[in-house]
């Protein structure tokens, strides 16, 4: 069974002094997950440009993953992101990332060129009105954020970007290189939105993170919310490794270790003077979580320096945490709780976004 919200109150109330948090239900229920699990069909963050060097097509498996649609990036005069099915009779085109001239399915040879054409089909000389534009393959939607590229599924979406382009436009993230070394595939037992619950705060980092503790000012930690994203800003402590930040930037004066970037529902960027770690939350059920780590790289003589110099460390603390918070999703006695004005508004600005999209679809 679904819970029942009535429409006239607010799940989450607008003011964070008086609001609960979200149900446990929220997170144990198989149906609410379901729900909205509809809400992955937007913006996804694919790849970064970088990707693209060594080999023009490469499937996106993590959105397939997330979504349940087949999609490829392909790099010819220009980049695009294509269905990977074939449109004869639904065969995948590209199982692994490849430098091709054209892609041909290997079922029963039907080739399309880089722009997603259909150009050949065998045995097909009869068949009336074809070829048509069916046949050629589907175009989604795509966004590109400096060298960031985003896929969506859903068409004339909005980037969710846009409100963050001037800040990070210093960073020269188009230039920074993707480092297979950084790569990571977690598996948690836990809700997907447990995990964006704990990343959307820093107030549990001097309780879970001693080492991250060492090289962040905690009384300068920031919390800014956004339509649809939070930023969270992370100074660093005397002697510790930070960005050189411009005049005209509006954190000029500040020694900032950190910038923590979570856009709606499941990425998240975490910017460091050495680069760029991005995490990708990916449901696979009400209890379990996949989360990919992708690292790109701008100076690598500073990856083991400051607040992003152990993220091995971090994530595994903040593993145990969430898997031990899921088990008490399921307690009798537990259901709701309070929010702290001062620490935890990112995570009200979620759970306000996942209660009003929850009443849409219910």
């Amino acid at each position: 069974m679904l819970l029942r919200i009535t429409m006239s109150e607010d799940l989450i109330a607008p003011d964070i002094r008086v609001a609960k948090t979200l149900p446990s239900i929220f997170y144990t229920s198989k149906s609410i997950f379901e729900k909205l699990k509809t809400v992955f069909s937007g913006w996804q963050f694919a790849l970064h440009k970088s990707e693209l060097d060594d080999n023009n097509i490469v499937p996106l498996h993590h959105v397939e993953d997330a979504t349940g649609e087949q999609i490829i990036m392909v790099k010819s005069d220009e980049v695009k992101c294509l269905s990977n099915i074939c449109t004869h009779r639904g065969m995948k085109l590209v199982e692994q990332d490849c430098s091709k001239r054209s892609i041909q399915c290997k079922y029963h040879g039907r080739t399309f060129d880089l722009n997603g054409q259909m150009k050949n089909m065998p045995e097909f000389e009869d068949v009336v009105d074809f070829p048509s534009a069916l046949d050629d393959l589907h175009e989604f939607e795509m966004g590109t954020w400096q060298g960031l590229n985003f896929v969506s599924q859903q068409t004339n979406k909005s980037p969710i970007w846009e409100e963050f382009v001037e800040r990070f436009e210093f960073l020269g993230v188009e230039n920074y290189v993707h480092d297979l070394s950084k790569k990571r595939d977690h598996l948690i037992e836990a809700n997907w939105m447990l995990y964006v619950d704990n990343y959307l705060e820093g107030f549990h980092i001097p309780f879970v993170h001693p080492e991250l503790n060492d090289a962040l000012d905690y009384s300068g930690y920031t919390t800014e919310v956004f339509e649809n994203g939070v930023l969270q800003v992370g100074e660093a402590k005397k002697g510790e490794v930070s960005f050189d930040i411009p005049e005209n930037h509006p954190d000029f004066g500040k020694q900032i270790a950190a910038y923590y970037l979570w856009l709606f529902p499941n990425m998240m960027f975490n910017f460091y003077p050495w680069g760029l770690s991005v995490n990708i939350v990916i449901p696979i059920s009400p209890d379990k979580t996949r989360v990919l780590y992708r690292g790109y790289v701008k100076n690598s003589e500073l990856t083991a320096e400051g607040a992003g110099g152990d993220l091995d460390t971090v994530e595994l603390q903040d593993q145990d945490i969430i898997e031990k918070v899921h088990k008490s999703m399921y307690s009798e006695i537990y259901d709701r709780g309070r929010y702290s004005p001062t620490r935890e508004q990112g995570v009200h600005h979620f759970h306000r976004i996942i209660s009003k999209i929850y009443e849409k679809l219910v």
